[in-house]
């Protein structure tokens, strides 16, 4: 299992995905409703900055947090 502080790896399927459908799929939020909301408000941070765009294009290596849980984009393997 991954130590605390490390983000867990989360595969996608292609080389980007946007933002909110990253949350959604690494489990960091339930809906794309409250992923809008998350991200509106200024909660989620993209590899340690404020990201408050919803349909931001994430790369593999890129880091998200949100309350205090990280994940990164990883490649398939």
């Amino acid at each position: 299992m991954a130590h605390p502080s490390e983000p867990a790896d989360i595969p996608i399927r292609d080389e980007v995905i946007r933002l909110g459908q990253f949350l959604k799929l690494a489990g960091l939020i339930d809906s794309g409703a409250d992923a809008k909301t998350a991200i509106a408000d200024g909660e989620v941070t993209v590899n340690g900055e404020v990201e408050v765009r919803r349909g931001r294009q994430l790369r593999p290596g890129d880091v998200v947090e949100l309350s205090g849980h990280s994940a990164r984009v990883a490649v398939r393997p």
